[in-house]
């Protein structure tokens, strides 16, 4: 089985000392693709490089809503030439976050806007993180209007992805489908259709249950596979390959 890590920040400094290993460890469990997405301009150079490590990393450059503090228009500015020079996979990680105390909801939701609209004109697709915030990110993806795209680290009802499907979005799988808690999480992708179901791992964030406390990684998304392949009731090999072709048509081989 070949599996495609729809999420995974793979630049990230948790994998500074050992990343070609990290690398190496998915390539062995079956890991062969992984969409790495950014989350501030300053780390964009660095993503490019870690991307260049293996043909089957590929790029997406954003500013996550995170990461507010680190952000400024002219970063905005420079992604349209950003992309036009690197030519990128999608467009994020960019989204809302009204989770977190203390991140301006006006200035997240200028920096989202601004990024659907370069998206749509340069018709890539988008990496949403949204959290408290599913209903106002449907809401303008809608209103931008021409996108498509995956929600990742999906946490919301199965109304609000049925509205997404209808919108042509997918949704993302990681960790938290394996906590016997997430009883909302592990009935939507026991029933979801599975065109629009793409599998993450998020790492280094949200390791599976059996892996509390540690630091995640690409290899790991096997788990992931299991966990949704049990819940729906389907072989793992079917899963693997459908999500697999889900990533490919959405970011490209």
């Amino acid at each position: 089985m070949q599996l495609y890590d729809s999420h995974s920040h793979l630049d990230a400094p948790e994998f500074e000392a050992d990343r070609e290993a990290v690398i190496g460890r998915a390539e062995a469990a079956g890991v062969m693709q992984q969409l790495v997405p950014a989350v501030a301009f300053q780390a964009w150079p660095a993503l490019k490089a870690t991307c260049a490590l293996r043909p089957g990393l590929k790029a997406a450059y954003g500013l996550h809503p995170m990461y507010l503090d680190e952000h400024r228009p002219a970063h905005l500015d420079a992604l349209p030439d950003w992309i036009e020079r690197e030519q990128p996979a999608a467009v994020g990680e960019c989204g809302l976050d009204f989770f977190i105390e203390g991140l301006d909801p006006e200035s997240q939701r200028r920096y989202f806007v601004r990024q659907l609209e370069i998206a749509r004109d340069f018709g890539l697709p988008v990496v949403l993180h949204a959290r408290r915030a599913v209903d106002e990110v449907i809401a303008t993806i809608r209103r931008v209007g021409g996108l498509r795209g995956v929600v990742h680290s999906w946490s919301g009802s199965e109304e609000q992805a049925a509205q997404l499907y209808r919108l042509g979005f997918s949704l993302g799988i990681g960790g938290p489908v394996t906590f016997e808690r997430a009883q909302r999480l592990r009935r939507t992708v026991a029933i979801m259709p599975i065109e629009h179901l793409l599998l993450e791992t998020d790492s280094p964030d949200q390791p599976d249950a059996g892996r509390r406390g540690q630091r995640n990684e690409p290899a790991f998304l096997v788990d992931v596979l299991r966990e949704v392949a049990r819940l729906r009731g389907e072989d793992e090999s079917v899963v693997a390959e459908a999500t697999r072709r889900n990533a490919e048509a959405l970011f490209g081989t």
